[in-house]
């Protein structure tokens, strides 16, 4: 499924030329590389898995990580961010999924705040950023990634897609070649992101690429539970919802459209 010498090579002037670390199984790449990032492993280094058995969503849900039907890996870095702007890590990496399988695919892809890959109404990825603070600093974060590839069904219930089943065949469709494409765009987005005056840019390319920032009404879950139109994003990624009591602002949870 891949060539890990080919993929060292086409990420080198990346900052994620360090360490690839290529599994055929293990239970999360994110637990792969918490651990590792708590024994000194350094910014950049990857965990990318064919297989994942205990695979994690936000909110501690199962991701479906099947034996060659997806791409699921997990990205370590140490960056120069508060804690306050770290909800940009999902967002960013969204932006870096998307653009990387609109490339691929030329399927347009939906960012559903803070952390959904959509295609129409459709699941077809996610993202799960797992950090370690000291006080207001981050130690590290962890970006797990997962899309679905392969897949040829789904439970009804999961409301989920893959790429194949979007594709019906039409254009063909490479791990490999996602994966390499989607580490340089997020490279790219990482280091914008490191520039706080880049981050004007960052949301207006977040809203292009989202049909929920700005003017959905939507219903959040979470500890923030409101109803309300979305309003866009504020300095720190964070989402503006406007209800009936006005403005609120989004810290963590999760959107759903309103019925």
């Amino acid at each position: 499924m891949y060539n890990v010498d080919e993929i060292r090579n086409a990420i080198a002037a990346t900052n994620f030329s360090g360490e690839l670390h290529h599994l055929h199984s293990t239970a999360s790449t994110n637990q792969d590389a918490r651990e590792a990032a708590l024994n000194g492993a350094p910014h950049g280094s990857i965990w990318l898995a064919e297989e994942q058995t205990a695979g994690r969503g936000r909110g501690d849900h199962n991701w479906h990580s099947d034996a060659g039907l997806g791409l699921y890996l997990s990205i370590l870095i140490r960056p120069s961010l508060t804690a306050h702007e770290l909800q940009w890590l999902p967002l960013v990496t969204g932006l870096a999924a998307a653009d990387a399988i609109e490339n691929e695919t030329r399927l347009n892809v939906d960012i559903r705040w803070p952390n959904d890959l959509l295609i129409g109404p459709l699941k077809v990825g996610g993202i799960l950023v797992e950090s370690k603070l000291t006080g207001s600093r981050v130690d590290f974060a962890v970006i797990g990634i997962g899309v679905n590839l392969y897949q040829q069904s789904f439970p009804p219930e999961l409301g989920a897609t893959s790429l194949a089943l979007e594709l019906r065949g039409q254009t063909p469709l490479s791990a490999q070649a996602l994966l390499i494409v989607l580490l340089i765009a997020l490279d790219k987005e990482l280091a914008a992101l490191s520039h706080p005056t880049s981050r004007i840019t960052l949301r207006t390319l977040l809203l292009q690429h989202s049909t929920w920032l700005s003017g959905r009404m939507v219903h959040v879950h979470g500890p923030h539970t409101c109803t309300g139109q979305t309003a866009g994003l504020d300095e720190n990624g964070m989402l503006l919802i406007e209800t009936s009591e006005g403005l609120r602002t989004i810290t963590t949870g999760g959107i759903r459209a309103a019925s």
